[in-house]
């Protein structure tokens, strides 16, 4: 709630967007509370941060978690938040009882993984794992041409230390479920065995500006129209793939004029689905309709499928910490599969990695009204305790 008082929202929610002064001091209270919690605080070149708190063996990599601090334009207070603030409340309680691991734990808070602002999502674990490149992701411009690179300045988080170079022993992260399951199976606790593979596109549509009311309709190249096919037609894909989903969420109307007819459309198109020779079919056939709608309606059309990542399997060792933790506890749990990107997924690449899922309130996320409850988030705090403990002071 403390944290939520940044970017808060007249419905109950968060506008708190990637590299905004808003992120900027919700940056610094999550700092002030790691180093009171007894952590050194470091930054990196994208402005990941890293709170590292020591333990017997400094040679040993540390068990991370974390997640990240931006919201969607009408988020929620739990969305990646949790997430950090579990890692937060793990400190606490190791400092609180004097418990020293063996190997350090490490809490960090992950650049513009929303992908609101800039895109694309994930973008400060993409470039540590190396699935984004530095330079590029710096040189990033959101809709008023300002770049990340120029924001981290601004902002006071260009850090130094490399972006490039990270090791765990293991890595979780606690997150809301952002969707159905785990309530409607009245479970508490969601052991995370992988995560869906995206495709995300830009596409632009070009047909012809003109008068609204002296422009017959059999001479018109309505770019709007031919969009609007295409959104139906992601969504056919989708349905024919299940349990894949296709989504347009991002949509800009040029000249955007009551009376004129749009002459162009900029829009982005979502693709998911846990098999990748799935998510391929789906590309095929969203890239085969593409070249169809433009014959059909004489609309010029740009794609551009500027952001991938694999479905991604985690960790059987970590999964196991995991369902033990909520074994012990005596917490209902299932399996299940991370239908949202997360930043352990790119983690996921070069350590051992899993997730920790809790309800949300019938399943809503990206919306100010997304709820938790105080018992879940303490259900998912003493898993992820349990399994970075586990980890920490496991013999290698």
């Amino acid at each position: 709630m403390e944290m939520a008082k940044f970017g808060a929202t007249k419905k109950g929610g968060c506008a708190r967007l990637a590299l905004t002064d808003l992120d900027k001091q919700a940056r610094h209270l999550f700092i002030e509370w790691c180093e009171a919690a007894g952590c050194t605080v470091t930054v990196d070149q994208v402005g990941n941060i890293y709170a590292l708190r020591p333990g017997k063996n400094m040679n040993l990599p540390p068990v991370g978690t974390g997640s990240h601090l931006d919201t969607q334009p009408t988020g929620g207070k739990f969305d990646g938040v949790f997430g950090v603030l579990s890692g937060v409340e793990v400190l606490r309680t190791l400092q609180e009882n004097n418990v020293v691991t063996e190997a350090p734990i490490e809490i960090s808070v992950w650049t513009n993984e929303e992908g609101s602002r800039f895109a694309p999502a994930m973008m400060g674990s993409g470039v540590v794992a190396g699935r984004l490149d530095l330079e590029t992701v710096l040189a990033t411009k959101d809709i008023d041409g300002i770049t990340v690179g120029e924001e981290l300045e601004r902002i006071g988080f260009a850090g130094d230390v490399s972006a490039t170079q990270r090791a765990y022993t293991a890595f979780f992260e606690t997150h809301i479920e952002q969707g159905p399951y785990l309530e409607n199976e009245d479970k508490i606790i969601g052991i995370v065995t992988g995560g869906q593979g995206q495709r995300w596109y830009d596409v632009i549509l070009t047909g012809q500006e003109s008068h609204a009311g002296t422009t017959p309709m059999h001479l018109r190249k309505d770019a709007l129209l031919a969009a609007t096919k295409l959104v139906q037609k992601v969504e056919a894909i989708a349905n024919a793939h299940k349990p894949g989903c296709g989504t347009v969420g991002f949509l800009q109307v040029i000249p955007n004029s009551r009376n004129t007819i749009p002459g162009q459309i900029k829009m982005g198109v979502d693709l998911r689905h846990p098999n990748d020779d799935t998510l391929l079919d789906m590309d095929t056939e969203l890239k085969t309709y593409l070249d169809e709608l433009g014959k059909d309606t004489g609309v010029e059309i740009e794609l551009d499928p500027y952001w991938y990542y694999a479905p991604v399997e985690f960790n059987k060792e970590c999964i196991a910490a995991v369902t033990e933790g909520a074994d012990i506890h005596g917490y209902n749990h299932m399996d299940i599969i991370a239908g949202a990107g997360h930043d352990a997924c790119y983690v996921a690449d070069y350590a051992p990695t899993s997730m920790i899922f809790t309800p949300c309130l019938n399943g809503i996320s990206h919306n100010e009204i997304e709820s938790t409850t105080i018992e879940e988030c303490n259900a998912g705090c003493n898993v992820l305790l349990h399994a970075m403990v586990k980890m920490a002071v496991r013999l290698e």
